[in-house]
């Protein structure tokens, strides 16, 4: 329990509510019109490069912009993007420190003992970004130009391929192993302390496909140094309309997106959550955001805050029910 809160709890129970809270409420406001008062972090629970990185550092620069204060963000990476998360839920709810996680935070609870609860410990926000994965290779290591010459290679070469992710329990991990269940095909999983390290290693042709989003591999598909094969998104992404989706080369049941999300630390002041809720939405509908988001494949994904509650916890429980039908585990 937060300051704030035990002093309403204590004036409510002493029955001098009026004054109190009313003080208390003033403080409050206070304190929220004068934040930010100092720098805002926003933790990252990836290293850089990755796809949560390529949508936090825009929106954090529009946010200094509007806040006129500046908006730094704090790489913590490691373990599918836990030990951020768990940093980000033992920070101290002063309006200070925000979390950007991804639906890899959903998919954790199926396979971590975490020390944090992502619904308990901090507050959801809204989504910020929701681009749709894609099927990626590199070009060196495997010759298929299409989906077709690729599952026709793999199939005949069990295990001689391999696929990398941001490591054990993230969306790129399960979406290469909902791949390999639906395509009856075995490549091998090589987990990384995130998307940004493992994306490297395939744009260097150390390693031969990813399921990434498309956010972070727009820029190395222009680039050609990765392939793209498909896209699981219902319809074909208007930033690369040539590139079919995975229903138009003859998988229609693949449907994997990524969506990236804001918390607050839990015990953080509701008006200064409130403000910042306002800061973002503003953010990601200004014009340089939708550009941004747009070059990488991506839409505005705005929700109310209790709106994103319930999502999140509907994709906690399918994320789940993937991981079991899957058998991924930490391997």
């Amino acid at each position: 329990m937060n300051r704030r809160s035990l002093i309403l709890g204590l004036a409510a129970a002493a029955g001098i509510g009026a004054p109190i809270l009313a003080q208390a409420q003033a403080a409050a406001t206070a304190a929220a019109q004068g934040w930010p008062a100092k720098p805002v972090t926003l933790i990252v629970p990836f290293p850089p490069g990755g796809g949560t990185d390529a949508f936090a550092r825009p929106l954090a620069a529009q946010l200094t912009k509007q806040l006129g204060r500046q908006v730094v963000i704090d790489n913590r990476g490691g373990a599918g993007g836990t030990v951020g998360a768990s940093v980000a839920a033992k920070a101290a709810p002063d309006g200070y420190t925000f979390f950007i996680g991804a639906v890899h935070h959903a998919i954790a609870p199926s396979f971590y003992k975490l020390d944090y609860d992502i619904e308990r410990d901090l507050i959801p926000m809204t989504p910020i970004a929701q681009p749709p994965q894609v099927i990626v290779v590199n070009p060196k290591r495997v010759q298929a130009t299409d989906m077709k010459s690729f599952l026709e290679y793999a199939r005949a070469n069990p295990g001689k391929l391999n696929y990398a992710s941001a490591g054990n329990g993230t969306s790129h991990h399960l979406a290469g192993e909902l791949f390999k269940q639906q395509t009856k095909t075995f490549i091998v999983h090589i987990p990384y302390r995130g998307a940004g390290p493992a994306l490297q290693d395939l744009v260097a042709g150390n390693v031969d496909v990813m399921f990434d989003g498309l956010g972070s591999s727009a820029q190395h598909i222009r680039a050609g140094s990765i392939r793209p094969l498909a896209v699981a998104a219902p319809k074909r992404v208007a930033a690369f309309p040539n590139l079919p989706t995975t229903a138009e080369v003859g998988l229609p049941d693949y449907q994997v997106s990524t969506w990236y999300a804001i918390w607050a630390v839990k015990g953080t002041p509701k008006e200064i959550v409130d403000r910042m809720y306002d800061e973002v939405v503003k953010a990601l509908n200004s014009q340089e955001i939708r550009d941004i988001w747009a070059t990488q494949g991506s839409e505005i994904a705005v929700m109310k805050q209790a709106d994103f509650a319930r999502f999140l916890n509907s994709e906690i429980k399918r994320w789940a029910q993937v991981t079991k039908a899957s058998g991924a585990r930490l391997d």
